[in-house]
């Protein structure tokens, strides 16, 4: 999927469709304020995660059309988030996940970067993470 011929309004409608089938898509569950996900590998439940927490997670974060933007998982070690720092969306999904589980979040802008965008996000994205817990402090 080709956006840079998009004009904004278009750009946020693919990403408003793009939530709305993966709403319906098989084995996509549902969190708070329209953040969903899918389970890739499930954890031994062990480590809640607060709001005060410090997550230990590899993760790639990539827009709809699959452009990677952030990624952990090659460098070796995963990285060390402290969730209050994080955006709305993966504060969401981190606080429902536990030590081992691997998902794939589904984050809408609103929980994102909105409409400003990020150096490499564009303003009205969804986007796509896929994360590994590993440890919770």
């Amino acid at each position: 999927m080709e956006f840079s011929i998009m004009n904004k309004e278009e750009y946020k409608q693919k990403n408003i469709d793009f939530l709305r089938a993966m709403r319906g898509e098989n084995g996509v569950e549902h969190l708070s304020k329209g953040v969903l996900y899918r389970v890739v590998k499930s954890g031994e439940g062990k480590g809640v995660v607060t709001p005060g927490s410090v997550v230990s997670c590899y993760y790639k974060g990539s827009l709809i059309n699959g452009k990677v933007f952030d990624d952990t998982f090659g460098q070796g070690y995963p990285e060390a988030l402290r969730l209050r720092d994080l955006i709305d969306g993966f504060q969401i999904a981190l606080l429902a996940m536990h030590i081992g589980d691997r998902w794939i979040v589904y984050i809408p802008s609103e929980m994102g970067y909105g409409s400003r965008g990020d150096s490499t996000i564009p303003g009205n994205s969804t986007l796509v993470f896929e994360i590994e817990v590993v440890n919770v402090v």
